[in-house]
């Protein structure tokens, strides 16, 4: 068994603080949908906020309207 370096050592370390910190931001990522998840409710009244018609929402989602 081949003894390592302190910078070889170090540098492992930092790797796993990186992977750790890439699985932080995944899990902060999840918090994020779960306390704020997208609803068509919430898409229409954020549209509807902005002042577009029902109209407006079709024509940019490509939704014809007869």
């Amino acid at each position: 068994m081949a003894v390592k370096t302190v910078e070889e050592r170090i540098q492992s370390i930092d790797a796993k603080i990186e992977k750790k910190r890439a699985e932080i931001e995944a899990l902060e990522a999840q918090k994020q949908k779960l306390l704020h998840p997208v609803t068509m409710r919430t898409v229409m009244a954020k549209a509807k906020g902005l002042g577009m018609t029902a109209e407006e929402i079709a024509k940019k989602l490509g939704i014809e309207m007869d």
